[in-house]
C-alpha cells in the first residue's frame, strides 16, 4: 500500500497529540508492506514519515522545490535532513523557488504516487493556493481515495 500525507502545520499540542493517534491508528489498519509518501514538512508530514519508518515501511520523499528546506522552520531542518537521508526514493518537481505553486506541484506528484491520501484537514477552504483543501480536491479529482483525520471540534 502506497500512502501519501497532506495536512495542516502549526497545530497546538492537544490537536497534535490527537492527530498523532489518528495517524498511528490509520497505519495500524494497513496490511502488508507500507510505503509512505511525504514532503516531510514540519507537522503531520514528518510525524507520518517517522511512523512509516518505525513500522519498517519504506519512505519516498517529494521535494516541491530546491529551496523548500530553507522555507521550513530552522528547528525542523535536522529532522528534515534525517528523514530525507532515510528515504528509499526522492522525487523532485524541478522547481527552484519554494512558493505556493511549487507546494501544489509537489502535492500533485505525491497524489500521483499514492493509492490513498491521509489528510490532516479541518474541512475548511485553503488559506492560500496549494493548501490542504486544494490537495484533497486534487486527489478526489484524480480518483485517489482520501481519508480525513481531524479531531472533532478541534481548531487550527
Amino acid at each position: 500500500m502506497r500512502i501519501g500525507i497532506t495536512g495542516h502545520r502549526g497545530l497546538n499540542g492537544d490537536v497534535e497529540r490527537k492527530v498523532r493517534q489518528f495517524l498511528a491508528a490509520a497505519l495500524d489498519e494497513q496490511m502488508g508492506p507500507l510505503t509512505g509518501i511525504s514532503c516531510i514538512a514540519d507537522g503531520p508530514d514528518a510525524w507520518f514519515a517517522e511512523m512509516i519508518l518505525d513500522r519498517g515501511g519504506s519512505l519516498e520523499v517529494v521535494v516541491p522545490a530546491e529551496e523548500y528546506r530553507d522555507s521550513l522552520p530552522a528547528d525542523h531542518h535536522p529532522l528534515y535532513d534525517q528523514l530525507l537521508n532515510r528515504a528509499a526514493e526522492v522525487h523532485h518537481t524541478g522547481i527552484t523557488v519554494s512558493d505556493s505553486a511549487a507546494h501544489m506541484a509537489g502535492s500533485e506528484v505525491l497524489v500521483g504516487l499514492a493509492d490513498l491520501v491521509l489528510a490532516v484537514w479541518d474541512g475548511l477552504p485553503a488559506r492560500g493556493y496549494g493548501g490542504t483543501a486544494d490537495v484533497v480536491a486534487y486527489a478526489e479529482r484524480c480518483g485517489v481515495p482520501v481519508r480525513i483525520l481531524w479531531p472533532e471540534g478541534a481548531k487550527r
